[in-house]
Order: C-alpha cells, then structure tokens, then sequence
C-alpha cells in the first residue's frame, strides 16, 4: 500500500520548514516487494535556486538549468526519490501538480506556464524484494499535494519515509533516511538556514560510538551504488551566483558527517533555494560577511541534517533482508 507521510503541526525539531515558505511532502511504500519512496521540497513562488553535483554516479534531471547564465533563475519545487534513475519520472507528476496550480515560466497566458522541477534520486532498487518496485509518477504528484496542504513551519517526519524509504548506509550494514536540522545565522541579520538529507551513503556516520556498533551488523550484499542528496533553503534574497556557492559550500556537510563521500558510486547531489524574503546589507562589506556566514551555516545544517537522518531510522525487514535501524537498536 503506498502511504503518505503529511507534515503535523510544528513540533520543537530544528527543520527545513522553519525557513517560512518552504513545505515537505512524502510518499512512500513498503509492501508487494517495495521499500522506496518520493519526498517533495516546494518552495514559495519566486524561490531562486542552485546545485552542486560532486559524487561520480548522479541521477538526476533539469541540474543544467540552475546553472548561473541561464535563461531561468527560479525553481517550482524540488523533488528528491528513490528508485534511481527509474524514480526521476516523479518529478514529472510534481510538474503537473504546479502546472495545475500555475505555478512555473509563464508562456504569455496565465493557463500556459512551463514549471522547473529538478530532481535528484537514490539508488534502492530491489531492496523491497522487487528490483522493479520503483516509484511511479504520480507519487511526485501526491508529494507536492501532501507538501501544499501542510502549510507553513510544519513538522517534517524523518527516518523511514519519502526518498528515505530504501535508503541504507554504511556499506548496506545501517538503516539510512531522511534528516532535516536548522539554524538562524549568528551575525546582525539572522537569517533562518535549514537542509533535508536523504542518506543513502556507503559511507559510515559520524557518530559517537558507531563503528563500535557496526561489528554487531552483518553487512547486506553490496548493490555499489550510493548517494546522499540534499536541500538547503535559507530567507536570505541570494541571486542564482551566491545560492550556487552556497550549494557548494553545504558539500563540506557531507564531509564532516559520513567517510567516504563523494566517491566514483556515490551520487552526491545539493540544491539550494533562496526564498528572498529578507534582503542582504546594502554595504559590501556587510554583504560578504552575510554570504560568509550563511555558506558556512549551509554546511552545518547539512551535516546535522544527515546525521538526524541515521539516527531516525528504524529497523526494516523485506524479502531482500533485515536492514538495522538505530532508532531500533537498545541504547548504550
């Protein structure tokens, strides 16, 4: 049965939702030989954005168009899957929910918008049982519909949902997921930075005592195939240039909570949204310590965002195996 994972109302969690604006959306299944999902970022109208790519085996679709230069500087939602490159068509569904809300580059007429949904997706074929249990386009559909009706600065669910579904990491040996974590800048602005992981990485968390845990894990068979992809979304108003390096910058997150990262079978992907709603100084030297601080921020919220996620995950059995959970294993 696919299930939807709707935001509640805000809880105490640092989350990407605490950026006004932005809205999560998950969908899920993890029955019939499943264990895969989607998970909707949507972003206010008008939301600049940026990507950086860095590990050698990406999937992903309409990155190219958030490069600085080209024709288009906003985003109408962001969509993160499973299903590698199978689970890209649900960013097709998730144009078609902001096409039917026109949202998206208008064409002349209001009822003629184009939307840009880039998307970026795990690999977790067959770990339900069924290496053809992918995600399905209208799953993006229900996501962005879910990630509408939540509405501002609601609590985003974490762990075994959304793109997190099949997500596993250290070597196939630990239940990976989705994490989310924010901040507000220490500097004179205060500007709110906020991420969602989804962690699917051979690499092993950065946590206090988990290679000591992993020798009781029995690894699963190796697929080879890893990615951690990610949002950060910040208030501040960034043109394309500044959110791009700001996607850079939250890459050094990824470094400081899983090792290896970044390698030939990892996907490593990062956008950034900037909502605009708060402006940056008017003097430069005001601005550039505002970009210093938000940059270095992104990177924070980033490795919080991935280490929430591993630490939210719950043990999973299917026909593929049991894949253990910390959020499942006795405390120490």
């Amino acid at each position: 049965m696919i299930t939807d994972s709707a935001a509640g109302g805000r809880d105490a969690t640092p989350s990407i939702t605490d950026v006004t604006g932005i809205r999560v959306g998950h969908v899920q299944r993890t029955d019939g030989g499943y264990l895969t999902g989607v998970t909707v970022v949507l972003p206010p109208p008008g939301t600049v954005a940026g990507v950086d790519v860095r590990g050698g085996g990406p999937g992903t679709h309409e990155t190219d168009a958030l490069k600085p230069g080209t024709l288009v500087s906003t985003v109408d939602a962001v969509t993160l899957t499973g299903g590698s490159a199978y689970g890209l068509i649900t960013a097709h569904g998730a144009q078609r929910w902001c096409e039917e809300q026109r949202r998206g580059v208008s064409m002349g007429r209001p009822d003629r918008v184009v939307p840009i949904v880039p998307a970026a997706a795990v690999f977790d074929l067959g770990r339900g049982g069924d290496f053809t249990a992918r995600p399905e386009e209208d799953w993006g559909y229900r996501a962005a519909q879910i990630a509408d009706a939540a509405g501002d600065h609601a609590a985003v669910h974490r762990g075994n949902v959304g793109a997190g579904t099949g997500a596993l990491v250290a070597g196939r040996r630990l239940k990976g997921g989705v994490g989310t974590a924010s901040l507000v800048t220490t500097g004179p602005c205060g500007y709110t930075v906020g991420a969602l992981a989804v962690v699917n990485a051979r690499g092993v968390p950065r946590l206090p005592g988990i290679d000591g845990r992993l020798g009781e894990l029995r690894p699963g068979a190796a697929d080879g195939l890893n990615t951690t992809i990610a949002v950060v979304a910040t208030d501040a108003a960034l043109d394309v240039a500044d959110t791009t390096r700001m996607a850079a910058c939250a890459h050094d997150g990824l470094a400081r909570a899983l090792d290896p990262v970044h390698t030939l079978s990892d996907g490593d992907t990062i956008f950034a949204l900037a909502t605009g709603a708060r402006p940056l100084p008017s003097d430069p030297a005001g601005r550039i310590a505002a970009l210093v601080d938000l940059q270095a921020a992104a990177a924070t919220v980033i490795t919080r965002a991935v280490l929430d996620g591993v630490s939210q995950a719950v043990t999973v059995t299917t026909p593929a195996g049991t894949f253990s959970g910390l959020a499942s294993l006795p405390q120490r």
